[in-house]
């Protein structure tokens, strides 16, 4: 079963997402450091090329989470994700000869700073709720692609933005 997307919403121009994204499978290919590292970049890269900010992300063993948010009007959500699926999935085939995703991918769209601060939270906090660290700060696979972990984790406790 496919996830749906809101049919009246465009998912074009400013607008936040909490964005998850599994792998084939469920297989933990992110228990790898090399797999992860070459995933993250491509996600920063297409991000920014298509006018997306990674508020903040987490790769664990086998899904990624995101806090997504368009920089520009014509930041198209749907296409963002879908090219940042098919290079890295292509360098990953590449690499090891095996498919990195699920065909589809779930998505939030989010209305409120509070839910921003939910989200951020959920994602940081998901290596310590999984039982793969003993503190958050302690999981090296997750950041943003504008802010530390540490003035995320105050974001949590403040519901204030690092830019505000």
């Amino acid at each position: 079963m496919h996830p749906k997307r809101l049919q009246e919403f465009d998912y074009i121009g400013p607008q936040a997402y909490f964005l998850t994204i599994c792998t084939a499978e469920r297989h933990e290919a992110f228990r790898d450091a090399g797999v992860v590292a070459r995933a993250c970049d491509q996600f920063l890269q297409t991000a920014e090329a298509y006018g997306f900010e990674i508020t903040a992300y987490c790769f664990m063993p086998d899904h990624l989470h995101g806090l997504v948010t368009s920089t520009r009007d014509d930041s198209d959500f749907k296409k963002f994700v879908a090219m940042f699926k098919q290079r890295s999935g292509f360098n990953h085939r590449r690499e090891t000869g095996s498919h990195l995703w699920q065909e589809n991918y779930y998505e939030h769209v989010l209305r409120s700073e509070d839910a921003l601060a939910a989200v951020v939270g959920y994602v940081l906090g998901n290596p310590l709720r999984a039982g793969l660290v003993r503190k958050c700060e302690d999981y090296p696979f997750m950041g943003s692609s504008k802010y530390t972990v540490e003035m995320l984790g105050d974001f949590i406790q403040t519901k204030a933005l690092p830019w505000e």
